[in-house]
């Protein structure tokens, strides 16, 4: 991927500058899937009770609204929260915690990545009339605090829709490339863009709605549900693979090391690496096959109709 030369986002919080990570008072308690390298996720807890309609009522409503020609962005946010300046326009952003922020190539290339991130979702979003509040990235070392609650390294990547930010501890990319055997700009890029999809998720009511009806369903319905919320961030993410190949800074072999990512962190290949078989009742990101397809979907689509992972089959 070309990336090196391009614009870097200034929405970045460092907090690996001398050990201060911002940690509160508790430690763990973090929901979702954050462990084994699924990639976080909206980082909320698994609650048990039934029932699933009300998230899927929500987004079929959006896509119907845009099948038939209304605007749902308006629909969506008619209560006024879409705010008035997006992040990405504002100054002063890049902040760290004790010192300055760090400034290593690996450093350069998520900051780079954010800030297409932040264009390719502008341009989407000033298309349908509305501004987008881009989301903060942290950069932490071993453990982090956010409005989610505490997360060690281990959780891997993770997105926060309390207070809007992506986590990530960037020793993360060396564990991709060595124990999931997906190494790759690319590959790295993607690992971003998905969390970024669940800001989006975030934005467009999707993620409030399912942390609402999760509290009523049954761990292995909202392991359901929550496979279906993580294979639509993979389609969204695939949305911003679209638009940057579309301005060609892709080279000849990303597409497959995005697509192998995928494939290396679907629930099913992890079971199957860490204890030798398969409890599909317990996936809540997808399988292997599954997060490489709706990825595809969206890089093949560039269309946010395209990413539709709520209705009929998976």
């Amino acid at each position: 991927m070309r990336w090196q030369g391009r614009r870097q986002s200034d929405n970045v919080e460092d907090r690996r500058v001398n050990g201060d990570n911002g940690l509160g008072g508790r430690r763990g308690g973090f929901g979702g899937n954050m462990g084994g390298g699924g990639f976080g996720g909206p980082g909320f807890r698994l609650v048990r009770g039934g029932g699933v309609s009300g998230i899927v009522i929500l987004v079929i409503m959006f896509f119907v609204l845009k099948f038939v020609g209304v605007d749902p962005w308006a629909v969506l946010f008619s209560d006024g929260s879409m705010p008035a300046q997006t992040q990405s326009q504002q100054s002063g952003r890049s902040v760290a915690q004790g010192g300055q922020v760090q400034n290593d190539e690996m450093t350069q290339f998520v900051r780079t990545i954010l800030a297409e991130t932040e264009d390719t979702w502008s341009g989407i979003f000033q298309s349908q009339g509305a501004q987008y509040p881009a989301p903060s990235l942290v950069l932490f070392k071993d453990r982090v605090s956010s409005a989610c609650g505490t997360a060690s390294s281990a959780s891997g990547p993770f997105y926060c829709p309390g207070d809007k930010k992506v986590y990530i501890d960037l020793t993360f990319y060396d564990e991709l490339a060595n124990r999931f055997r997906a190494s790759g700009n690319f590959a790295q890029a993607y690992v971003l863009a998905h969390e970024v999809g669940h800001h989006v998720q975030n934005l467009l009511g999707i993620l409030p709605k399912f942390n609402q009806m999760r509290q009523k369903m049954s761990e292995v319905e909202a392991n359901k549900m929550s496979v279906r919320v993580e294979l639509q961030a993979d389609c969204f993410a695939g949305i911003w693979g679209y638009y940057t190949e579309q301005k060609g800074l892709l080279e000849t072999g990303d597409l497959e090391d995005a697509l192998n990512a995928a494939h290396q962190i679907g629930d099913d290949t992890l079971q199957k690496r860490s204890q030798g078989y398969v409890v599909p009742d317990s996936f809540n990101h997808g399988t292997s096959e599954q997060r490489a397809k709706w990825f595809k979907r969206g890089f093949e689509t560039g269309k946010l109709d395209a990413c539709d992972t709520f209705s009929g089959a998976i």
